[in-house]
């Protein structure tokens, strides 16, 4: 049964009210969505293996509270919540045509969804090209990129529902004459909002094998920069239309912020996973026998969901209601080959991972095809699709499970454990407290398994060879309606090379896209493999001490936290010291701002290259961004390093890693997001 232990209790306040428990919050969710849903109609003769009339609301609990189901955080956040405020799908498409009216409804739809809770992806492709003539104007166009900033700063000044940053997914088609500026958006640490992939094909990589020399280029630039920071990832057009189940309503163009779910403008997606673990028994064998009712008993509740959701536009309701795609996922399934006792990196589990997802799509779409019986198919049904009548175009997903397997107390997604053992800040009204964590898995296989060494059941992310990933990844994918959220982790070793070998692999695979993450790639990032650890800098002390007197400049720069003042003095020429304070703030951030001013004249003093100091305080990112004229300032580090480059050190190019805004520790990639092990997720 799911309840609230010290791994998880966090991540429950995010989904609690006053007076609220774990079951309260299940029993709050299962209640709304029977009422507001359509399952009540399906009487007893009508189900197949799920709750017969009035008791869906029973069924719904139980699946949630026995631990096998969960559906997507804004469906435990909202059901339930009030008139109007019952926002229950994850993500959304919004549509991007090349005219300003067109972008500017498309910013202001993206600031309520976000508002609402939701992320958003967007195609930018349809947008001209920089330096293209503008009829209407006799100017010329600022192309897609510039385009891409301006929605990610809308999402860097609106919170979700007052509680985090949205997420968003830019895509541009290979094709596009920007497409080479796109690939290099985010090679300079910025766009913190945006996750940003390339859209290629089969004429891509036929042309590049023909060594096309347009091609050849974007390619190895493309590489180059997911190996140094994560992005740009790939998305596969033409794999996602050959699975497209409407293609009478057009071709899909893009995706969620995470990619598991193409849509088409203005669609939702309402996602739900399955806990895997949950179906291994005491002997390690996999239950089929107990898959199928909960698989039956989660269309029921996604179905139902769409008709309970309260949606933030009106033509989103509109068009979700036309094609009542759902995407049930899975969860737990490193958890799942733990208890079974089979590798990650092996045969047998992908065959498996196939068999599973090949099994929920079937017992799925019969269940839908159940419920168009009694209901009707979805309203775009046409009998030309060449299959039967259901209730929902799509039926599964693979998304990013971040918070929710905590909740479940399970693996994410289809990955891998990042690691079997962490340490956790904690933050508590007397102060932070760290504590040693490891994944509750582990205590359950020295039980099934005693004698045998975790490590080799438990591989971490990086243990598992890279093309391991990209198998479970397609093999997952035969199952799936929409498309599976993952990311190959890397080792700090690993070449561009390599990243070309796994983008071009999933291709050839069958997948629909591709995010890799290199381990250590970014400058700042602090958890990371030993591996990883850079060459330390070259210090020598000066022996001169400090004069009664020093010359220097003072700038101004702005914070969330009132304006920074950094005055930097010289001796001889170099920068000696540094003096940071803060017009206003509060006197525990006065004191940190100090204190990184003492610390920096040290580092200055013993000739630590200002460089290096600039390159580890810019782009650390903090929760509450500032514009400026050189852009967005991220945080008060941030702040710091910009004015110490503008004064006078050399222009520094970094990567900043992304802080957790509830622990602060350095956020995860993985399943195609950024998460942290507090339970936080930007997807």
């Amino acid at each position: 049964m799911l309840d609230v232990n010290p791994l998880n209790e966090r991540v429950w306040k995010r989904y609690t009210r006053p007076f609220e428990g774990a079951s309260d919050v299940l029993r709050r969710v299962a209640t709304y969505v029977a009422e507001k849903g359509e399952s009540h109609a399906i009487g007893a003769n009508d189900h197949v293996g799920g709750a017969p009339g009035n008791l869906w609301a029973d069924a719904y609990y139980e699946l949630m509270a026995s631990g096998k189901f969960l559906p997507n955080s804004p469906t435990l956040m909202n059901a339930g919540r009030g008139e109007g405020q019952n926002q229950l799908a994850a993500c959304f498409v919004l549509p991007l045509e090349d005219d300003m009216k067109s972008i500017m409804t498309s910013l202001t739809h993206q600031v309520l969804i976000h508002k609402s809770g939701g992320g958003t992806g967007f195609n930018f492709s349809r947008l001209r090209p920089k330096g293209a003539m503008v009829g209407s104007t006799n100017g010329v166009a600022s192309g897609p990129v510039s385009f891409l900033s301006l929605f990610d700063k809308a999402t860097s000044v609106v919170q979700q529902g007052g509680m985090r940053r949205g997420a968003n997914m830019g895509i541009l088609d290979w094709r596009h004459r920007d497409a080479l500026d796109f690939v290099n958006a985010k090679a300079d640490g910025t766009l913190t909002n945006f996750n940003i992939s390339l859209a290629v094909d089969g004429e891509f990589f036929a042309l590049l094998d023909a060594g096309d020399a347009r091609v050849s280029e974007l390619w190895e630039t493309l590489t180059a920069n997911a190996w140094k920071n994560g992005d740009p990832g790939l998305v596969f057009l033409d794999r996602i239309n050959e699975g497209n189940t409407v293609p009478h309503l057009g071709a899909l163009e893009a995706t969620n912020p995470c990619g598991e779910s193409p849509l088409f403008p203005y669609e939702a997606c309402n996602l739900g996973s399955l806990n895997l673990a949950a179906f291994v028994d005491e002997a390690g064998h996999f239950e089929w026998g107990k898959l199928r009712p909960a698989v039956v008993t989660a269309v029921h509740f996604l179905n139902d969901v769409i008709s309970a959701c309260d949606y933030p536009l009106p033509e989103i309701e509109r068009n979700v209601l036309q094609t009542r795609k759902i995407g049930l996922g899975v969860m737990g399934w490193a958890d799942c080959l733990a208890l079974i006792g089979i590798h990650y990196a092996s045969d047998e589990a992908v065959d498996l991972a196939r068999a599973i997802s090949q099994e929920i799509r079937q017992i799925a779409t019969l269940t839908s095809e159940t419920l168009a019986r009694v209901l009707g198919p979805f309203p775009a049904y046409k009998e030309a699709l060449g299959y039967p009548p259901r209730r929902n175009a799509t039926l599964t997903c693979i998304a990013p499970t971040g918070s929710i397997s905590l909740l479940a107390g399970c693996s994410s997604g289809i990955e891998p454990h990042f690691a079997r053992s962490y340490t956790r800040r904690i933050v508590e009204r007397d102060g932070d407290v760290t504590v040693d964590v490891e994944a509750p898995i582990l205590g359950e296989v020295r039980r099934r398994y005693p004698g045998t060494p975790v490590e080799s059941l438990v591989p971490t992310a990086l243990e598992i060879p890279p093309v391991w990933h990209v198998r479970h990844q397609a093999a997952w994918q035969t199952g799936v309606h929409l498309a599976v959220s993952k990311t190959v982790n890397l080792p700090a070793s690993a070449t561009v090379e390599q990243v070309r070998e796994i983008y071009r692999m999933a291709y050839d695979l069958g997948c629909k896209g591709i995010t890799v993450y290199r381990d250590g790639s970014k400058d700042s990032q602090v958890l990371s493999s030993k591996s990883a650890d850079k060459p330390p800098v070259l210090a020598t002390p000066r022996k001169a001490g400090r004069p009664d007197e020093l010359t220097g400049r003072t700038r101004k720069v702005p914070t969330v936290f009132g304006n920074l003042y950094l005055t930097v003095n010289e001796m001889d020429g170099s920068p000696f010291e540094v003096f940071a304070t803060l017009g206003k703030g509060g006197k525990e951030v006065s004191a940190a701002t100090e204190a990184i001013g003492r610390l920096i004249s040290l580092g200055l003093r013993h000739g630590v290259p200002m460089e290096e100091i600039v390159r580890q305080l810019k782009g650390i990112a903090g929760e509450q961004p500032v514009f400026d004229e050189d852009g967005t300032i991220k945080s008060l580090p941030d702040a710091i390093g910009r004015a110490l480059e503008r004064m006078g050190g050399k222009p520094v190019t970094v990567n900043g890693a992304s802080l957790c805004p509830d622990c602060g520790s350095v956020l995860l990639h993985e399943e195609g997001c950024q998460k942290c092990v507090c339970g936080f997720s930007k997807c």
